[in-house]
């Protein structure tokens, strides 16, 4: 999520992934059965946040735990779920503290885990090859222990240069045999969302869209969310910024890479979104 021209979407980058000689020869003769999207949470243990609070703790891939060397996250967020039960016992039977749960996960195997995966993306703000070198040195000479632990430069929504600064991507049209169009791949998720629920994708400024990330971003809305929800409608030489709330899929990619931030995704009604039966 950490890429920087506007233009570029990551929906279609996906579709001309599969058209490589490679990748095609796989799936060619295969039929679509379904389409997901989500963001992974790449971060690591230094974006950890603070994984208690009064009555409640933060576990699993809500708090980050995913190996992204690996890109695998259900055993630590299993573990993670495991250490969780065992504090929250602990806070019932024995009135602890949850705070007592960071202490258990800097104890476990799962905190050693990311600890040794703490470099790997941060290193890839150096470029591809650089950080496929380090990795390697990183990973199978010292193991991930490397006695440094390395910082992340930006959040992934700083990234975005503006149109200016960066060449326009024109992606060829889809075959429907290998590639397909957004909203017939969204009609695959099953994605449903009550149409008189209050929209949950929420604009802090309902101005900034059009006054400002159309202008300098040309709205990446339109390309890095995977399901088509935001669009740029022009109306009587006046443009309106959409939100198609019902086609969110909640991959979670607006509240991420949105250059102004001011895209506030929350919890929708209960019931509502994808339902990825086949996946």
């Amino acid at each position: 999520m950490d890429y920087k021209n506007p233009y570029l979407s990551p929906f279609e980058e996906f579709q001309r992934f599969k058209t490589h000689p490679a990748i095609r020869k796989i799936i060619e003769g295969g039929k679509r059965i379904s389409y997901g999207a989500r963001a992974l949470i790449e971060g690591g243990l230094q974006s950890l946040p603070k994984m208690f609070m009064p009555g409640a703790l933060l576990i699993g891939c809500d708090a980050g735990t995913l190996n992204m060397p690996k890109i695998k996250g259900s055993h630590t967020a299993m573990k993670s779920g495991m250490i969780a039960a065992e504090v929250i016992n602990d806070h019932i039977k024995e009135k602890k503290d949850l705070s007592i749960y960071e202490d258990k996960f800097k104890n476990s195997w799962l905190y050693e885990e990311l600890f040794k995966a703490r470099n790997v993306k941060p290193s890839f703000s150096w470029g591809l090859i650089l950080g496929i070198i380090f990795t390697g040195i990183d990973q199978i000479l010292f193991r991930g222990k490397l006695p440094f632990t390395l910082k992340h430069k930006h959040a992934d929504h700083e990234t975005l240069k503006s149109v200016k600064e960066m060449p326009k991507i024109d992606y060829p049209k889809p075959d429907n045999v290998i590639t397909f169009d957004k909203t017939s791949s969204v009609y695959l998720t099953g994605t449903n969302h009550s149409d008189n629920q209050p929209v949950h994708l929420q604009l802090k400024n309902p101005n900034l869209p059009i006054n400002y990330t159309l202008e300098k971003f040309d709205e990446p809305a339109q390309r890095y969310c995977p399901a088509g929800v935001y669009e740029v409608q022009k109306e009587s030489d006046i443009y309106k910024f959409v939100i198609n709330s019902q086609n969110c899929i909640h991959c979670k990619t607006c509240d991420i890479k949105e250059p102004s931030q001011n895209i506030n995704w929350i919890t929708p009604e209960g019931g509502g979104g994808p339902k990825y039966g086949n996946m």
